[in-house]
């Protein structure tokens, strides 16, 4: 994972919300969208707070409707 997500995720008080697995799906999804490593997009500023957040919360989204799948199968 890296330095600056976790940095950025503990700042704004949302890091104990993620597991390592999301904090590894946030640095793929900055990366997905910027095209370069996540610490270097939050560098260069292609990653503000705003859209940052949008990909935290899609992330947890994500994780909690997997949940709710695995649930309804059992």
């Amino acid at each position: 994972m890296s330095k600056l997500v976790r940095e950025w995720l503990m700042a704004l008080g949302l890091y104990w919300l993620t597991t390592e697995e999301d904090r590894k799906e946030i640095d793929a999804e900055i990366e997905a969208r910027t095209g370069v490593y996540c610490d270097d997009a939050i560098r260069m500023g292609l990653i503000d707070e705003e859209e940052f957040r949008e990909i935290v919360e899609a992330v947890l989204r994500r994780r909690k409707r997997k949940k709710e799948l695995l649930v309804e199968v059992v």
